[in-house]
């Protein structure tokens, strides 16, 4: 343990890096620079100095240097700090722009992993840099002052704090004339002094409040900068003396803190600028949070919640921790309309989740504040999106989580008036406006569903009734048009917000957090909740049926044993078929009944538990099967599909079947299960083609598509045992449909992926028709998550699908971007031999040195078919040659998708710098190809290194020749012999001779190679 724990200090002397961590590119960096310095350092101090000057002069790279040679001395060798601290500033010649960019960088990007020590370094240099008003010493304090974290009172977190504070209270000139620091370092202070609320703290408490009391009452012009959060943040901290006194001058002496102030209400209603609400997260918190909103797809979020909880929120002081994270996502993240149309997490889903971890009362009441904070001051022209994530998170929680819905109206309704007294009508009249710009937007299409729903408790409903009548409808809603609202198919889960195209994105504000270059992930598909059937009241509706439907309905209704039921439905659809005047009135009616009667057959487990599925290899059903289908619905399917596709009689049948999928969809799939599992013709499943085609506005893609989606909510193993009959009876629709097909891999397991590969294998599934349809579907699954698109590999294998069908798609996938696919393919040119159709697209790709792609391909092909690969390479670059050098440069002379020779020169050069044995270079073929190759004198520079190796080899390739022939005099070979060598020499004029020689070799080589790659070439 000893010797591991020596050895990990002696890899990086500033980071905590595990034995299997890479050494860090910035820590080699520095240190490599560091190395420099103690060469240059070996005498006396004034000796020193005048050699760092020298080695500075040299230029800006010997600059740079030294600089970060002397970070690098202050930072792991506290003994030499201040002489380092010196010397820093008596050689910068940039005003230490160096040093303080790669501060920032470790401050920003490493402080989590930099040792204690480090951080103590790090400390002290700011320390230093804010004693000399250093330009820039700004930024490394608010870099610091981010690393605070709030809802955190562990040893290292309340150490850094009282560190900074220290600083700031023994270096308030600094603060005086670097006033834009002062905002950033009140907001952070304000924020974490409730969290010191513990007795061992006081101090710490005390010296906080004393240093924002102090800041703001000396600069509260700039401390209103901070805008309305500045507010509730002193709302916190009201009680304590110093806060209570400053309270007071708000409200009644506004003017003695600043001639511009005119009190409580301008605070109010200025918008908090995004810097301070993005302050208050590590930038690893900030990242984190803004991949799960910006990358995890919805309904996958689970583990990614989980792991941000355990990080951060795991602890009882993390509960404050949450209304930071609120206020950062209403108003500062804005999420762009590419991410509002996508099937990523949408943000009020995250807030939900916040709000759901809450354990303390008063942590949930400050959250609660935080979600509707920019809704008691509303401007509607900025901030739309401020106030979306409340009324999406209210209704979309009314089915799951009733209790945040109930809690967050009561909170609405209660803060009107409570709030601010003197404010009351013009916090009431923003929340109007809200509510009304929410309607005019479209976020939601009515307010009715939340502020009418029965279930709310009497009380609450009557609070509602009272505050917002305006929104309310003048009758209250029954159960049954409430869920069907909830239950609106909108395409996404972001309900609403696509119609917010002309409100004021986060992209127009001045102070949005940049988010870099995030890749656009769009056109996933949504993932939403089962469809519930509402439990109506019937008698009104039974009452509207006549003759003997009436009374079998009735007495269907009143039937509790499942086997009398199933007689009555029989005789219901004899009466059925056989009834005059079966109107369309009717058939609703009727509908509606059936499925109130039948409801509990549409809520409960329809396929076994367990299924010998090879029973249905001999067709026969196993005794659960027929169980399973035993009850009146499929006795429903039964009737017709028993019956001729001419019976005019079936028509009634299929318009009730199509009223009662209208009301409960789970019709469709049942009725796939009923056709797989009965024993019929090859062609029963025509009887589902005719049901969809009465279904009123859609067809049948739509109809399977949305069967199929259904029962892939509802259950898995269904799902999976109704595939191989789609694509059987469906080709045309299922072969080849990406939809289909992300349904399948993302739901299915290793067991279930082994299962429909064996049906694959058995000839009993085929899931890709052409060509065409296949890029298609490989072009869709590149947005997909990792294991999905394992999974689809998997299947393409199984599929026996040749190599040259998948390499069109290998031009548009990057290395790092398309992993999986990239992966796969691998995999797949590995287990084949190298010809001029794989090898072209392979080629073509362009050389990126963090690319390995197609290096790792020549190089397994070099080791496996190094005679073939060698062949192609070189009758390639033979062929260029022979295009004319403008006709290269303009691509007249070489097809789109054929590589030039600088990308053949390209990735044999990068083959050359990455693999470790390079003995394919010194293959003849490719010899004689770097030899004859043609190229300008830029690219000779460029590949000089891998010319170099032809020069080489002919270079040993002479010296072999000329020790032979010494070795042949030197062994007594007859003079007659020596002669006949010398006039051959002669005549052929020296050196040519070896030329002549090897020319006539080398053109039947070149003619074998040409006929063999001609095959494969275009």
């Amino acid at each position: 343990m000893e010797s591991l724990g020596s050895k990990e200090k002696t890899f990086s002397r500033l980071l905590h890096l595990s034995p299997i961590d890479v050494k860090d590119e910035l820590d080699e960096k520095l240190e490599r620079c560091y190395s420099v310095i103690l060469g240059l350092m070996t005498s006396t101090d004034r000796e020193n100095s005048e050699a760092l000057y020298a080695h500075v002069a040299k230029g800006n790279q010997q600059h740079d240097e030294v600089q970060m040679g002397l970070l690098y001395a202050i930072l792991a060798e506290p003994k030499m700090q201040v002489k380092s601290f010196r010397e820093l500033n008596l050689v910068a010649r940039d005003g230490l722009t160096c040093l303080l960019t790669k501060i920032n960088q470790i401050v920003y990007e490493k402080w989590l992993k930099l040792l204690d020590s480090t951080k103590a370094q790090m400390l002290w240099l700011c320390r230093e840099l804010v004693k000399m008003n250093a330009q820039g010493a700004d930024s490394v304090c608010l870099g610091i002052l981010r690393q605070i974290v709030g809802g955190d009172i562990s040893q290292k977190n309340i150490w850094l704090a009282e560190s900074m504070l220290d600083l700031f209270l023994e270096n308030k000139p600094f603060l005086a004339k670097n006033v834009s620091l002062v905002p950033t370092v009140v907001y952070t202070y304000l924020r974490i002094i409730v969290d010191h609320g513990n007795p061992t703290l006081a101090r710490l408490r005390q010296k906080e409040v004393e240093l924002c009391a102090s800041l703001l009452h000396s600069d509260w012009q700039e401390c209103m900068k901070i805008g309305r959060d500045l507010v509730r943040l002193l709302q916190n901290v009201a009680r304590i003396p110093e806060f209570e006194a400053l309270w007071k001058a708000i409200h009644l002496n506004p003017t003695s803190l600043s001639p511009n102030f005119t009190g409580v209400s301008q605070l109010l209603q200025s918008r908090t600028k995004t810097k301070f609400l993005v302050g208050r997260l590590t930038p690893d918190m900030e990242n984190k949070l803004i991949f799960l909103i910006t990358k995890v797809r919805f309904g996958n979020q689970k583990r990614y919640q989980d792991w941000f909880q355990r990080q951060y929120l795991s602890t009882p002081e993390s509960q404050s921790l949450r209304c930071d994270l609120i206020r950062y996502i209403c108003a500062a993240f804005h999420p762009s309309n590419e991410l509002l149309c996508s099937d990523i997490i949408p943000r009020w889903a995250v807030i939900g989740w916040l709000l759901t971890t809450c354990t303390s009362n008063v942590a949930a009441s400050d959250a609660k504040l935080a979600l509707f904070y920019d809704w008691l001051f509303f401007d509607p022209e900025k901030e739309i999106m401020n106030i979306e994530p409340a009324v999406l998170v209210m209704f979309h929680s009314m089915r799951p989580h009733p209790a945040i819905t109930a809690t967050l109206l009561d909170f609405m309704c209660r803060i009107m008036n409570n709030f601010s007294v003197t404010h009351s009508a013009q916090i009431r009249n923003s929340i109007f406006t809200a509510l009304r710009t929410i309607l005019e937007k479209r976020v939601l299409p009515s307010l009715s569903p939340l502020f009418d729903n029965p279930k709310l408790d009497k009380e609450l409903r009557n609070l509602l009734r009272e505050n917002f009548s305006e929104f309310c409808s003048q009758e209250v809603k029954d159960v049954a048009s409430i869920k069907s609202e909830l239950d609106m198919d909108t395409g996404n889960n972001h309900i609403g917000e696509n119609n917010l195209s002309d409100a004021c994105f986060s992209d127009d504000e001045e102070d949005t957090v940049p988010m870099g270059k995030m890749k656009e992930e769009v056109g996933f598909r949504p993932i939403k909740e089962s469809a519930a059937y509402v439990a109506v009241d019937i008698t009104e509706h039974l009452n509207q049926l006549s003759g003997q439907i009436h009374d079998l309905t009735s007495e269907l209704q009143g039937e509790s044993n499942q086997e009398m039921q199933c007689d009555l439905t029989d005789q219901l659809m004899q009466r059925v078929i056989q009834e005059e005047d079966f109107d369309q009135d009717t058939t609703s009616t009727l509908a509606i009944c059936l499925c109130q009667i039948l409801s509990p057959q549409f809520n409960s487990r329809l396929f076994p538990e367990e299924v010998d599925e090879d029973d249905f290899l001999f067709c026969s059903s196993p005794r659960s099967i027929e169980d399973s289908i035993g009850s009146p619905l499929f006795v429903i399917f039964r009737f017709l599909s028993q019956m001729s596709e001419e019976d005019p009689r079936r028509q009634p049948l299929l318009q009730l079947l199509a009223e009662m999928y209208m009301k409960q969809p789970r019709v469709g799939y049942m009725m796939l299960y009923f056709l797989k599992v009965s024993k019929g013709s090859d062609e029963k499943m025509g009887t589902y083609k005719d049901f969809c085609q009465n279904v009123d506005g859609k067809d049948l893609k739509s109809c399977l598509t949305s069967d199929l989606k259904l029962c892939q909510v509802d259950d898995v193993r269904l799902f999976t045992f109704l595939i191989p009959d789609v694509y059987t009876h469906f080709p045309s629709i299922a072969s080849g449909d990406a939809t289909i097909l992300n349904l399948i891999v993302s739901s299915i397991d290793g067991t279930q992926l082994q299962d429909l590969i064996c049906q694959i294998l058995q000839g009993h599934l085929m899931m890709f028709k052409n060509k065409e349809t296949f890029l298609s579907v490989l072009n869709a699954s590149l947005e997909w998550e990792t294991i999905e698109q394992y999974f689809l590999w998997q299947l393409v294998m199984a599929h026996n699908i040749p190599v040259e069908h998948i390499l069109p798609i290998l031009p548009k996938l990057e290395f790092t971007a398309n992993a999986e696919a990239l992966t796969s393919l691998m995999v797949l040119l590995k287990q084949v031999s190298p010809n001029w159709d794989l090898l072209r697209p392979v080629l073509s790709r362009e050389c990126k040195k963090s690319d390995f792609f197609t290096v790792s391909i020549l190089k397994y092909w070099a080791q496996e078919h190094e005679d073939r690969l060698a062949e192609l390479i070189n009758f390639q670059l033979t062929k260029l040659n022979g295009t004319p050098k403008k006709r290269q440069r303009t691509g007249g002379g070489i097809k789109k998708d054929h590589p030039t020779v600088d990308q053949i020169l390209a990735h044999l050069d990068h083959m050359r710098q990455v693999c470790r044995n390079i003995s394919f270079l010194n293959h003849e073929n490719i010899q004689h190809a770097l030899q004859q190759v043609q190229i300008t004198e830029a690219q000779k520079a460029k590949y000089s290194d891998l010319l170099a190796l032809a020069e080489d080899i002919d270079d040993m390739k002479i010296v072999r020749v000329l020790r032979g022939r010494k070795a042949s005099n030197a062994s007594g070979l007859s003079p007659k012999h020596t002669k006949n060598k010398k006039s051959a020499e002669s005549d052929s004029g020296g050196s040519d001779s070896s030329d002549d020689e090897i020319k006539p070799q080398t053109k039947k080589r070149k003619k074998m190679a040409a006929a063999n790659v001609e095959e494969d070439s275009d």
